[in-house]
């Protein structure tokens, strides 16, 4: 593995953190974006990340491993001074671009992280296909949508496979790499080595699957979670209580869906619901199937007020 220019393709909050973090650990990024005037978002974004950085490694202690960010230094060879010079060098590394062509200018590596719709990202994936050199791999940080059904819009399916980041990478420094039948085993291996150089862990997919590893667990608790306010059961600060108080958890679901945004909750519903059986034949009988379309309604309600999530200052809690 031989990368050295990154572009991720999305300023968004998992964007722009794969974005800060690969700048941090040394790589040259560019941010894709679509608009001129979203330049400024993704410059506070990258601002706020800078300073929720330094208040990290300042609270860094190897004898205290709960303060600790894997995703900044390893224990062994953690150096205070050092970090803080990388934060600051970081910002240096980033240049934000509208222009597709020259984005994509000797690029290795193409980390799309746009809106978890599979037509938005196809229609991507086809408008960047001209301008990508032949070196360029491209993955994609989907939460849900497999890569076999993306990659023909690539025009390269054996350099394309997926990698997922968890909200925070920082902290919670996971890579979920996952390929398909068409992806080439050199360019797996090499997004398993980029993983490392960026202080992730690499988690491998065996199979393709969607949802991935941490995402099959997650989703359906988040799912969960909402059909019990979509059927009247209960409202989501009990069911945050209910949950943190009941397994020792730091964030509740709703708590959970605030960080990742309710835009990305709204497309995840929506994927869920073109999917027939939710349920096997023994869990029907067991429980009534998703609530889709009561969860469509809370959700579009709080995003028709602005209300998005923890970005926004307001989701289900206000910040």
């Amino acid at each position: 593995m031989n990368y050295k220019k990154i572009v991720v393709a999305g300023g968004g909050i998992l964007g722009s953190q794969i974005a800060f973090q690969s700048a941090y650990c040394g790589f040259y990024v560019t941010i894709l974006i679509r608009k001129e005037d979203s330049s400024e978002e993704v410059k506070n974004k990258l601002e706020k990340l800078s300073n929720t950085y330094k208040e990290t490694i300042e609270l860094m202690n190897p004898k205290g491993e709960n303060n600790w960010a894997r995703g900044i230094s390893n224990i062994d060879s953690f150096d205070k001074k050092e970090c803080l010079d990388k934060v600051d060098k970081a910002i240096d590394n980033i240049t934000i671009e509208t222009e597709q062509e020259k984005a994509l200018e000797n690029a290795d590596l193409v980390i799309e992280s746009i809106t978890e719709n599979f037509d938005i990202k196809a229609s991507f994936y086809k408008q960047i296909a001209e301008y990508l050199p032949e070196k360029t791999v491209v993955v994609t940080n989907s939460s849900t949508l497999l890569p076999s059904k993306l990659a023909k819009y690539t025009g390269r399916p054996n350099k394309y496979l997926a990698m997922h980041f968890a909200n925070s990478i920082w902290k919670n420094n996971i890579a979920e790499i996952m390929g398909h039948d068409d992806t080439d085993e050199q360019y797996f291996n090499e997004i398993i080595e980029f993983a490392k150089a960026i202080n992730m862990i690499p988690l491998a997919a065996k199979e393709e699957k969607s949802g991935y590893i941490l995402n099959s667990m997650l989703v359906p608790f988040l799912l969960s979670a909402m059909d019990l306010v979509a059927n009247g059961i209960s409202d989501p600060e009990t069911i945050d209580k209910a949950w943190t108080l009941g397994t020792g958890a730091p964030k509740g679901p709703f708590q959970i869906i605030d960080t990742v945004g309710l835009e990305t909750a709204k497309n995840i519903v929506l994927e869920y619901q073109k999917v027939p059986n939710v349920f096997d034949p023994l869990l029907k009988k067991m429980m009534l199937p998703y609530n889709f379309d009561g969860m469509l309604d809370i959700l579009n309600k709080y995003i028709s007020e602005g209300k998005v999530g923890k970005s926004s200052g307001e989701g289900f809690y206000k910040y």
